[in-house]
């Protein structure tokens, strides 16, 4: 009897200790406070191409025996987009040699990105003289499946490439030709040959398979079936990356959630939010797209609140670096898309680095450093009040 009412006290000790240590222990973060995590309504099979996908992409680390280099700039994916937010300028990607649409004229010289870093025995590539070049940093990775099912005849109405309306924004798409192993779009529109293109600071890339293929390849120095030429010998050579490892990944850059806002009800935020559309930034950063069809049925037909809309705008003299890629001119960049954007710094070793360079190191820098097609909406932003200025800002904050 003893012996069972010892037992009986034992366990409530241990369930009282436990209850304890949630007491103590820290709590996990707010849904609203991560980037990483699945869209929900996926089924069971998408489920675990995800976490195949974010194994992958997290914690698969190339080294020279696993075909890393002999150049590369990254080892991992997660490497560059920590927690899947946006990079840090400790780790800075420089592409080179291209100067207006008729192409990279340094390819034979290690362009179009610069591997900064070696493995032993060889030596990190230098910028050839007289090309001209860009830092860039990582951008976030959460949402991209909402962005790559947005429909071509969309993006299309929202460009004004001749700025019929008058109000000084003339987005366009990039039309872009695209590799032989990337599938159009169903919803895709052709034009000589080329189709619009909607990833990457320049918009220059198609479609995820398009992106991961050639970060694998020009960031890590890994070949897949897809990507065949080994960037430093410019041979071809045998896969390094399996096709099913990198068609994971592109699974789970797929079907990343969405950044969810924050303070939603918080009266500043909804004044902000007046605000930034009443200066116009909302003409470039459009708050609200909608999905076509897309493979992944929790993406089709959705409504989602990005703030970008996708296009290639003139940003200025200021930004222009002398540098582009496909048929985007040099000051020209795709508007980013701001969800997310409260989150960055989280990344960023807890200060903002924003722009396509990260030179901006709080989002009032980075809205003053636009120039171009902005520069009205840059110039109304300082005609207002330092609190209206506060609260548009905790509005992009909340994002």
């Amino acid at each position: 009897m003893k012996q069972q009412i010892h037992r009986i006290l034992f366990s409530i000790g241990i369930l009282l200790a436990f209850a304890s240590c949630e007491k103590l222990g820290p709590q996990a973060p707010a849904e609203n406070e991560l980037l990483d995590g699945p869209i929900t309504g996926l089924t069971f099979q998408e489920q675990s191409l995800f976490l195949q996908g974010d194994v992958a992409f997290n914690n698969q680390i190339f080294t020279a025996e696993t075909g890393l280099g002999p150049l590369f700039v990254g080892n991992s994916c997660g490497g560059c987009h920590a927690g899947d937010g946006k990079g840090h300028p400790f780790i800075t990607f420089t592409r080179f040699g291209q100067v207006d649409s008729t192409g990279n004229k340094f390819l034979t010289l290690g362009g179009p990105q610069l591997q900064h870093k070696a493995i032993p025995g060889y030596e990190p590539e230098q910028i050839p003289m007289g090309a001209t070049y860009t830092n860039l940093l990582a951008p976030a990775v959460t949402g991209l499946g909402y962005l790559d099912a947005v429909s071509d005849a969309d993006l299309i109405a929202l460009s004004d490439p001749l700025d019929r309306d008058g109000n000084g924004i003339s987005g366009r798409p990039h039309w872009n030709f695209i590799p032989d192993y990337v599938t159009p779009r169903p919803n895709s529109i052709s034009r000589n040959g080329k189709y619009i293109t909607r990833f990457g600071k320049k918009g220059a890339t198609y479609d995820l398979l398009h992106q991961t293929a050639g970060a694998y390849n020009q960031d890590m120095g890994v070949t897949s079936e897809y990507e065949k030429i080994d960037p430093f010998s410019l041979l071809p050579q045998d896969p390094e990356v399996s096709t099913q490892d990198l068609n994971n990944v592109v699974a789970y850059l797929k079907m990343l959630k969405s950044p969810i806002p924050r303070y939603k009800d918080d009266p500043e935020v909804i004044a902000g939010k007046f605000l930034f559309e009443e200066v116009q930034c909302a003409t470039c950063h459009t708050p609200k797209m909608t999905t076509a069809f897309s493979n992944v049925n929790s993406l089709s037909y959705k409504e989602f609140y990005p703030y970008t809309d996708l296009l290639l705008h003139d940003m200025g003299s200021a930004l222009d670096d002398g540098y582009t890629e496909g048929y985007a001119a040099t000051a020209e960049w795709k508007t980013p898309a701001l969800w997310g954007l409260g989150l960055s710094k989280e990344s960023q070793g807890g200060t903002y680095h924003l722009m396509h360079d990260g030179r901006a190191t709080s989002i009032e820098q980075a809205i003053l450093m636009h120039g171009g097609e902005s520069e009205k909406s840059k110039e109304s932003y300082l005609l207002l009040t330092q609190k209206e200025r506060i609260q548009l800002l905790l509005f992009l904050e909340s994002l």
